[in-house]
């Protein structure tokens, strides 16, 4: 029997080729007593500012220990330190463990935490890495006074949220040769084939047909059309409906208005919204929702060409109003406009959230760790951070004062231009004004927008 601090990782190596009713987990022999040693002299060794780690027994295994305590603005399951631990001291094989000591609270967080730390696309070559498949084992030991096993509903949950944790990771790593809109396409349609769900798709021409010239003029210069894809789960019983909007740029040239060498690399990750949608929907229906649940994909490539949008053009949106383009590379707004104007016109939703990496300056608003949150609701902004804390997925509010900041997008000859006067006046919070603006800032609905510009990719703490 040996005993835990509170918050710690145990990794280690296995050996795969164990004989028939051997005891032995590591390559040699080590008695009890050895153990206890060993284990009493690393956890003693063990001086965790915020984090510590320490190899054991000729580096087959490794313990680390994650800070007792964290501020009232961190998760309590210190998320971002347990991702950066176990990526540092997993010990290398195709078989490994790893053992998480935590308190039941943070066992949700913690199991998406381990989750990041695997991320599943990879072109390198097979010269440069093993091929054979690794597995990993995952086990947790609760303590504190709820410390008994864990249910199975509870591990299943937690199955359900790393595959989808995975799968919107496999998504945004992936380049735009390999997740253009036509796949992406693909990717929903495999997750509604699995729930048993047949998207409904609008895509090329017929967006402009509809009225949905956010979405369309993004990205009707594009090899690949642009889309807009819902996934319905609408179960007997529901007593009320929730749109997840997914902002899904597959890649953002900036369009007309480029970005530069330096801030283009980087841009398959602008679908994050949208992947991140998807991943939680799988989730959240595996796991039984009892209330209509639809995941709106505002799918474009923000291309250069011959059609591109031009700066000076007026596109007229899905709500529609009409938007003055002054900035080409301002595009998720546009897509996330039709977005949510189709969750409430098209879905009857009544509480509607879009994700999206959608601005550069959430990074300064918010930092690069919390997610920035925007809500015409007080309550759910709330909410929205307690869950930040609660998943490992840490949130902070955005200003939301429409009355001084959204003259920013005054135009002279349509309804809104769709990028700020000044810059430096509160660009992210403008930001998701222009998306609630077209619903309305007096619709009685709950509207959340999250920026995710920053946390989208995984980060290292310094």
């Amino acid at each position: 029997k040996i005993s835990y601090p509170r918050k710690m990782i145990i990794s280690a190596w296995v050996n795969s080729k164990k004989e028939k009713n051997s005891k032995k987990e590591f390559p040699g022999h080590i008695s009890s007593q050895n153990f206890a040693e060993i284990w009493q002299a690393a956890l003693a060794s063990l001086n965790p500012n915020p984090t510590d780690s320490c190899p054991l027994y000729l580096s087959f295994a490794a313990v680390a220990a994650l800070p007792s305590r964290v501020s009232r603005h961190n998760s309590p399951s210190s998320a971002y330190f347990l991702t950066r631990l176990v990526r540092t001291c997993l010990p290398a094989g195709n078989n490994r463990c790893i053992v998480m000591v935590c308190e039941r609270s943070d066992v949700f967080a913690s199991a998406c935490a381990i989750a990041r730390a695997f991320p599943l696309f990879t072109r390198r070559s097979a010269s440069s890495r093993r091929t054979e498949k690794k597995h990993v084992t995952v086990e947790f030991v609760t303590v504190g006074q709820d410390n008994g096993p864990l249910e199975v509903s509870t591990l299943e949950c937690l199955a359900s949220a790393a595959d989808g944790v995975r799968l919107a990771a496999r998504i945004v790593d992936a380049p735009c040769s390999e997740m253009n809109t036509d796949d992406f396409l693909k990717e929903i349609k495999a997750v509604g084939n699995e729930l048993g769900i047949t998207p409904t798709i609008i895509r090329g021409e017929e967006l402009k047909q509809k009225g949905f010239g956010g979405i369309y003029g993004v990205g009707k210069a594009a090899q690949h059309p642009p889309a807009l894809a819902v996934l319905s789960h609408t179960p007997s019983g529901a007593t009320q409906t929730i749109a997840w909007v997914g902002k899904g740029i597959v890649y953002d040239t900036g369009g007309l208005s480029i970005k530069g060498k330096t801030t283009m690399p980087g841009m398959k990750r602008d679908c994050g919204g949208a992947a991140a949608v998807l991943g939680a929907f799988k989730a959240t229906v595996k796991q039984g929702f009892k209330d209509n649940l639809h995941a709106v994909f505002c799918l474009a490539e923000n291309s250069v060409g011959p059609t591109a949008t031009r700066p000076d053009d007026i596109h007229t949106l899905y709500s529609g109003k009409t938007v003055e383009i002054n900035n080409t590379d301002a595009e998720g707004r546009l897509v996330l406009s039709d977005g949510v104007v189709y969750a409430n016109k098209d879905l009857s939703a009544d509480i509607i959230l879009d994700m999206a990496t959608l601005t550069g300056a959430q990074g300064i608003s918010t930092g690069k760790y919390h997610a920035a949150v925007m809500t015409n609701s007080e309550q759910w902004e709330a909410a929205c951070v307690r869950a930040g804390r609660s998943s490992g997925d840490l949130a902070h509010p955005l200003v939301y004062c429409p009355e001084l900041h959204f003259s920013e997008f005054t135009s002279a000859v349509a309804d809104m231009k769709n990028s700020v006067a000044d810059r430096e006046n509160a660009q992210s919070s403008c930001a998701g004004l222009f998306i609630g603006s077209h619903l309305g800032f007096d619709w009685p609905g709950v509207w959340v927008h999250v920026d995710i510009a920053s946390p989208v990719h995984a980060v290292s703490i310094d």
